[in-house]
């Protein structure tokens, strides 16, 4: 049984669950005498044994180097003031190396610095500093002021050392496993012309009110383009089913009276998931409406697609500022960060047409298909990236 957490917020519990579980990790280290530990952020504590065991441990950083640079950042701007982030609303926070951000766009578990979540992030940002090296999956082009400011030792507390980065992306899925919806859409989007759907899909939880639904509907159909888009149920307001899997949505309900049918020759509404990583990568698709996750981000650079910044959870509000001021990969709806959360169906419409139709557009798809050629280049045989990996692993074979 795990103590109590005093946090709303679930990562807390998972710092938590993982500190108990060191001395099962110590026990499994100390009978299989590994070369290296690799680990994620929230498994930092893990630390420990690693220096115990004397085992050489990293980190591999499943998100960008911008947010790598705030996270190594966060110390010396909580030594700096005694403010909350969501005491500070939208004043720009200062990070070398990324762009100034808005408070208010800092990820929810570390706005408030009484809670428990702060204080297990505050000292996995720390951890990041004892370990022999940060795997971050992105490619050095995409993101080279973070990955060079944070190699030069500017993001990190004075007093502590600055690990050696090591750039292997983007790493994405190599395959789907389609099933039958799967193959519905790629049919369908076989038969439109090239480049011409945008495709919205917002991540594996992420899910929208009944009202922004019928805002994004009327959105899409008053923008007069061809779409494809995944619809998730509305979350439930029992926070006991917040982690439960969804049903499935009822479209009939969900949607406006006869938006299916009057859509029905340009677009397919598609319930709770699609094979996202072949949907980016077919030659229809000219435009994606993304929740900026970054597994999303890569996979859209991988297939040269444009985006739609629309952030909902986690890191991906930080992630939509770089996607626009630095990367200029992508531009943001607007109305996600206002008092109400509601984006509308107005701005949806006029944001999808100027992404499909639009001197702007056309500019932001050109930008995204130079990324898609560096990705790929950083990736063969003996590219940046791959030649990165291919270093650290003999490196280790020599431990």
């Amino acid at each position: 049984r795990l103590p109590a957490v005093k946090s709303k917020h679930h990562e807390a519990l998972t710092f938590k669950l993982v500190r108990v579980s060191n001395p099962h990790l110590r026990e499994f280290l100390a009978a299989a005498s590994p070369a290296v530990l690799v680990v994620d952020f929230f498994c930092s504590i893990a630390l420990d044994v690693a220096e115990e065991l004397r085992v050489p441990a990293y980190f591999f950083f499943t998100s960008g180097a911008e947010v790598l640079a705030f996270f190594m950042y966060l110390p010396v701007l909580h030594e700096r003031t005694t403010a909350s982030f969501q005491d500070m609303g939208e004043e720009l926070v200062h990070v070398p190396g990324i762009p100034p951000f808005p408070a208010t766009h800092s990820i929810l578990p570390i706005m408030e610095r009484d809670d428990a979540a702060y204080d297990g992030f505050l000292k996995g940002f720390r951890d990041l500093c004892r370990s022999q090296g940060l795997i971050v999956n992105t490619f050095r082009l995409l993101e080279q002021r973070a990955v060079e400011t944070v190699a030069a030792g500017h993001c990190t507390p004075p007093g502590l050392p600055t690990p050696p980065i090591y750039c292997i992306g983007p790493l994405i899925k190599s395959e789907e496993v389609l099933g039958k919806g799967g193959e519905e859409c790629l049919a369908w989007l076989d038969a439109q012309p090239r480049a011409s759907v945008v495709f919205l899909c917002f991540g594996s939880i992420g899910r929208f009110s009944a009202e922004q639904i019928r805002e994004v509907a009327a959105g899409l159909e008053a923008s007069g383009q061809r779409f494809l888009w995944v619809v998730r149920a509305p979350p439930s307001d029992d926070p006991a089913k917040k982690f439960e899997k969804p049903p499935e949505p009822d479209l009939d309900a969900l949607l406006p009276e006869g938006f299916l049918a009057r859509t029905k020759d340009r677009g397919l509404v598609v319930r709770s998931w699609a094979p996202q990583r072949d949907v980016l990568a077919h030659a229809s698709v000219g435009g994606f409406v993304t929740h900026c996750g970054w597994n999303s981000v890569l996979e859209a650079v991988m297939a040269g697609v444009p985006m739609l910044a629309w952030p909902l959870y986690a890191e991906q509000r930080l992630n939509r500022v770089f996607l626009e001021k630095e990367m200029q990969l992508a531009v943001a709806v607007e109305g996600y960060d206002s008092d109400t959360g509601l984006v509308a169906a107005e701005e949806v419409a006029a944001k999808v047409r100027w992404l499909m139709d639009s001197e702007g557009g056309r500019r932001l798809r050109e930008r995204t298909l130079e990324a898609m050629r560096q990705a790929k280049d950083a990736l063969r045989e003996g590219g940046e990236s791959e030649a990165t990996l291919a270093g650290l692993v003999d490196q280790w074979k020599r431990t």
